[in-house]
């Protein structure tokens, strides 16, 4: 199950210990400013360990200068952060 920052705050605090499913590793966290600005535009905080897949689930900063690639991507972005929100 994946937690967000609230919920695995709350459950620290009650002295719960998270572990991660064994399988390949979580994706690094996005470092590059355009990845970093559509997280937060998603709701999503860009050091989640579950940022480094969303990012990997868009397509490249190089298409995104593309208008259709944008339009694509943003009713993806509004999803995430109703679901976030």
């Amino acid at each position: 199950m994946n937690w967000d920052g609230v919920q695995r705050g709350a459950l620290e605090a009650l002295g719960y210990r998270l572990y991660r499913r064994a399988g390949p590793a979580a994706p690094p966290a996005p470092d590059d400013p355009l990845s970093r600005a559509l997280l937060r535009a998603a709701g999503v905080d860009p050091d989640d360990p579950e940022a480094g897949r969303l990012c990997g689930e868009w397509p490249a900063p190089a298409q995104l200068r593309t208008a259709a690639a944008k339009r694509a991507l943003w009713p993806r972005l509004r999803a995430l952060r109703a679901r976030r929100g």
